[in-house]
C-alpha cells in the first residue's frame, strides 16, 4: 500500500503540478455541484473494493496519476495498492490498480481517473510499438510539442514509460529553428548566429527541407538538424553528405510502417508527432464490488 504523492515522486512526477491538475479536472467534472447519481443511490458509509482492469493489450501510464484523483475524491480515506507499474506491457484482464474505500468515492473518481489512466497508457501504447519497430538500428524515437494543452508534462512521462524519449519540453528549453525563421532572419546562418548570441547555452536544432539546407546547417555550426519531410531516398543521402558532423532527426510522413526503413537511413532519431496527438485510448474499465 501507498500514497499518491509518494507515487508521482517516484516516477519523477511533479506531485504539487499533478495535485493541481487532477484538483481542476475533477471541479470539471462536477461542475460546482456533486455527482448526484451516487449520491442518491449508493449509501454514505458503503465501502467497496475496485479494480482497474485492462481491456485490451498495451502499455500502462498514469497509475500514480489515477490514484491521485482517487484519493483527492476519497480525501485520503482510502488503501491504494499497484499491480502493474507505468512501463508495464498489459493484456485483457490484468489488474492495474486496486483500490478499497468509500464506494461514493470511487465512483465519483472512476471517469476522471480512467479519463487521465486511458489516455496516457495509450501514448505509451502507441509509443512502444514505435520503439519495438525501429529496435536494433541504434534510432531513437522522439515525442514534439504536439501534445494535448495542459497535459504535456503527463503525455512526454508516458512516451518515456513506452520507451521513446523527449524532445524539448517547452520554447524556453531548446531553438528550432524552422523555416519561417530563416525567412525572418535572412537565412539558415544568420537564424542560427541571432539564436547562438542571444541564447549561448540553448541547444539548437535547425530544420532542413533539402540536402543542401542539412549541410548549410551544419556548417553553420547546428549540431542537430531536422530532415523534414525528406523521402527515404534522400534521407540516405543526407546522412551521407553530414557523414557525422550532426545528429540528425527524420520529421514529417512518417508512419509505423515506414518506421523501420526510415531508421535504417542512419538518422538518429525519428520525431513521431503522433505518439502525442493520435495516439488511441488504452481500454482500462473500473471493476467494483462491495466490501473492501
Amino acid at each position: 500500500m501507498t500514497d499518491a504523492r509518494t507515487l508521482l515522486a517516484t516516477a519523477g512526477l511533479d506531485p504539487d503540478r499533478v495535485l493541481d491538475l487532477v484538483r481542476r479536472a475533477v471541479e470539471e467534472d462536477l461542475d460546482g455541484g456533486v455527482d448526484v447519481t451516487s449520491t442518491a443511490t449508493v449509501p454514505e458509509d458503503l465501502r467497496a473494493h475496485g479494480e482497474f482492469t485492462a481491456r485490451a493489450a498495451g502499455v500502462v501510464a498514469g497509475v500514480p496519476v489515477a490514484a491521485a484523483v482517487l484519493e483527492h475524491v476519497a480525501g485520503g480515506a482510502l488503501a491504494l495498492e499497484v499491480r502493474r507499474p507505468d512501463g508495464a506491457r498489459v493484456g485483457p484482464g490484468d489488474v492495474v490498480l486496486v483500490a478499497d474505500g468509500p464506494a461514493r468515492a470511487l465512483l465519483t473518481a472512476e471517469r476522471t481517473a480512467l479519463n487521465l489512466l486511458g489516455r496516457l497508457s495509450g501514448v505509451a501504447t502507441l509509443t512502444r510499438a514505435w520503439v519495438d519497430a525501429v529496435e536494433g538500428t541504434g534510432a531513437t524515437v522522439r515525442d514534439t510539442r504536439k501534445t494535448t494543452p495542459g497535459l504535456r508534462a503527463l503525455e512526454k512521462y508516458a512516451v518515456r514509460c513506452g520507451g521513446g524519449t523527449n524532445h524539448r519540453m517547452s520554447l524556453s528549453d531548446a531553438a528550432m529553428v524552422k523555416d519561417n525563421h530563416v525567412v525572418a532572419a535572412g537565412g539558415v546562418a544568420r537564424a542560427f548566429r541571432l539564436v547562438r548570441e542571444a541564447f549561448p547555452d540553448v541547444p539548437v536544432e535547425v530544420e532542413a527541407d533539402t540536402v543542401q539546407d542539412a549541410v548549410a546547417a551544419v556548417e553553420a555550426g547546428a549540431d542537430l538538424v531536422l530532415l523534414d519531410n525528406m523521402p527515404v531516398p534522400e534521407l540516405r543521402r543526407a546522412v551521407a553528405a553530414v557523414a557525422g558532423r550532426a545528429r540528425l532527426e527524420a520529421s514529417g510522413g512518417l508512419t509505423l510502417a515506414t518506421a523501420r526503413e526510415v531508421a535504417a537511413t542512419g538518422v538518429d532519431h525519428l520525431a513521431v508527432g503522433a505518439l502525442t496527438h493520435s495516439a488511441p485510448v488504452l481500454d482500462i474499465g473500473l471493476d467494483l464490488r462491495e466490501g473492501s
